[in-house]
């Protein structure tokens, strides 16, 4: 049973509908030989945001919004790998997020963008379609009552 008191619908349908934006602006990006930087970062922003409508679906609130407290979040809820946590966790210390002294973002390379594109791929394909509907359905049903 889903307890549409704990879902933002509206939170989760922005939040995914911008991931699958910002993840297809980054395939286009790459098809038009951008450079890999702009690739790297608008993929980055569809990862977060995938990450954040995952956490939006279950009505998992996630402590801030850098990659290790998403997964953190993310992984209570459903089961995703462990190369794959591993991966997106890399993400923060490749942005130097941890440390606002130290803070250095490097210029991020071809392999970096190919990377991050490859985890949207992989995060697109965790979302549980099924629940979707169901959420979708349940959010229709109550306010039709």
């Amino acid at each position: 049973m889903i307890d549409i008191n704990k879902i933002d619908i509206e939170a989760f349908e922005a939040d995914y509908r911008s991931a699958k934006m910002y993840h297809h602006r980054a395939e286009q990006f790459l098809e038009e030989g951008q450079c890999s930087s702009v690739i790297f970062n608008v993929a980055s922003v569809a990862l977060e945001n995938y990450l954040i409508a995952l956490c939006d679906l279950y009505g998992e609130e996630p402590g801030n919004h850098n990659y290790t407290c998403l997964m953190d979040a993310v992984e209570t809820i459903i089961d995703v790998s462990e190369v794959l946590n591993k991966e997106i966790r890399s993400l923060d210390l490749l942005f130097g997020i941890c440390s606002l002294e130290n803070y250095y973002h490097g210029i991020p390379e071809e392999s970096d963008s190919d990377r991050v594109l490859a985890m949207c791929n992989e995060v697109k394909q965790l979302f549980d379609q099924t629940r979707i509907a169901a959420v979708r359905e349940a959010f229709k049903n109550s306010n039709e009552v």
